[in-house]
Order: structure tokens, then C-alpha cells, then sequence
């Protein structure tokens, strides 16, 4: 088995994002977690995006390495494995120029051919490039569909939470991903969406049954956090 000989796994990364902002919707739903079911959205020029159910993290979409899973600033996220091999093929490509293809050149600066920062695309998009329209909405096709698809998987949605770069500061991407989710009673409140820009705010209506925040995430935080903690057991095994 392939996956043994060679220590194939599924790692998931932004592990201290996801934490954080996990927690701290926790703190804000009055401090449950049995029976809470979550799912956590980290989007930066990196994405990942974790389901969480009764504390414990249930999937995550980065893999092996932060490839694997939505589209990403540069990163391709889920494609069918034999797009590479052809792409490869035809342009005569070895294994580390397709490396670079599929982690530096995909994602949104792929689709788009501008660039991979989303501000750029929604700039390009308002001035009718066609192009940078096509690269956002598969960027917010995919999100939303692993929203519902991390919704199917725990039995249910308590809150949605979208932290990091483009997760605290793009109202378009947040109106977008939540957009026709409101069968499973998310209703996202346009004017609490349009003001949360680089801060924690609740972004549903207060009658929404799925909670949705905009939360800045704070890794350095939980890595002095357990630096500190690490360092009190150590000297108290002594």
C-alpha cells in the first residue's frame, strides 16, 4: 500500500488559525460545544476551510501538502488529477516546473491571467473584465460548496465563521458563499456584512439559525500560548 511506504496522510494546515477562531465562536454562541457543529473558513492567498463537530476537528480541506482543496491566490485546490499529467505532456514539463505551475501560477492568477490578489480581481471585475469575473466566481462556487458539502458530512450548521485576509475584509465573498444557503437557515444581513471589515462582528440576521461571523484570526496568539504552556510542564516534569 502506497499511502503506508511513503507516509501519505491527510495534515490539513492554518491549524492555529482555524483553533483560534474556533474558540472564540465558542466564547461568543455562550461556551458549548456539545452537539455544536462549525465550520471555519480561513482566506488568505492561502484558503483552507475545517468542519468541526462537538469540539473536534471532523475534515479539513488541505491534504498532504496546502494543494489540495479551494482555490487559492496561486494554488489550483481540487483538480482532476489527469489535467496535470496532460498539461505536462503537451508542454514538455518536469516534475518541478509542473510543481510550480500547479502551487505559483493556478488559482486565481491561473484563471484570471492578472493577478492572484482578490482586490485586484474585483477591480478588474468592476471595470467588465471578463476574466477576473469568472476567476471570483469559482472562487466563491468552490467555497460555498464545501460550506454545504461540510454541512452534509456533520448532520447540520450551527455558525459560519470567515477569518483571515480576504475571510475579515471582502463583504463580496462573504454575500457569495452564503448566498442561496438559506434552506439550511443561514440568512446573512447585507448591512452587519457590508461594516465588518477587519473586525469581529456577528454577519447574520438575529433570527438566522446558523450563526455567521467575521472573526480576525490571531495565530501568533495560540503559538505564545503554547510556547508559554510547553514551557510550565517542562519545568514542572523537572
Amino acid at each position: 500500500m502506497l499511502y503506508k511506504r511513503h507516509e501519505i496522510r491527510r495534515y490539513g494546515f492554518h491549524g492555529t488559525s482555524h483553533y483560534f477562531v474556533y474558540r472564540r465562536a465558542v466564547e461568543l454562541l455562550g461556551g458549548r460545544e456539545e452537539n455544536l457543529k462549525v465550520i471555519t473558513a480561513h482566506l488568505g492567498n492561502g484558503c483552507s476551510i475545517t468542519a468541526v463537530k462537538d469540539g473536534k476537528s471532523v475534515d479539513t480541506s488541505m491534504g498532504l501538502t496546502p494543494l489540495e482543496g479551494l482555490v487559492m491566490g496561486s494554488r489550483c485546490g481540487d483538480i482532476d488529477p489527469s489535467i496535470i499529467l496532460h498539461v505536462m505532456g503537451r508542454e514538455e514539463l518536469n516534475l518541478s516546473e509542473a510543481n510550480t505551475l500547479l502551487n505559483k501560477h493556478s488559482g486565481l492568477q491561473g484563471l484570471s491571467g492578472i493577478s492572484s490578489d482578490l482586490r485586484d480581481l474585483i477591480e478588474e471585475s468592476d471595470k467588465g473584465n471578463d476574466h477576473a469575473k469568472m476567476a471570483i466566481e469559482v472562487y466563491c462556487y468552490r467555497l460555498k460548496k464545501y460550506i454545504g458539502s461540510y454541512a452534509a458530512a456533520m448532520g447540520g450548521l450551527d455558525a459560519l465563521v470567515f477569518t483571515a485576509g480576504v475571510g475579515e475584509n471582502s463583504p463580496l465573498v462573504r454575500a457569495r458563499a452564503c448566498e442561496g444557503l438559506e434552506y439550511m437557515g443561514l440568512e446573512l444581513d447585507e448591512e452587519a456584512n457590508a461594516a465588518a471589515v477587519g473586525k469581529e462582528i456577528l454577519i447574520s440576521k438575529p433570527d438566522s439559525r446558523v450563526k455567521v461571523f467575521a472573526i480576525p484570526t490571531n495565530e501568533e496568539l495560540v503559538i505564545a500560548r503554547d510556547t508559554a504552556r510547553i514551557v510550565l510542564e517542562s519545568r514542572a516534569a523537572k
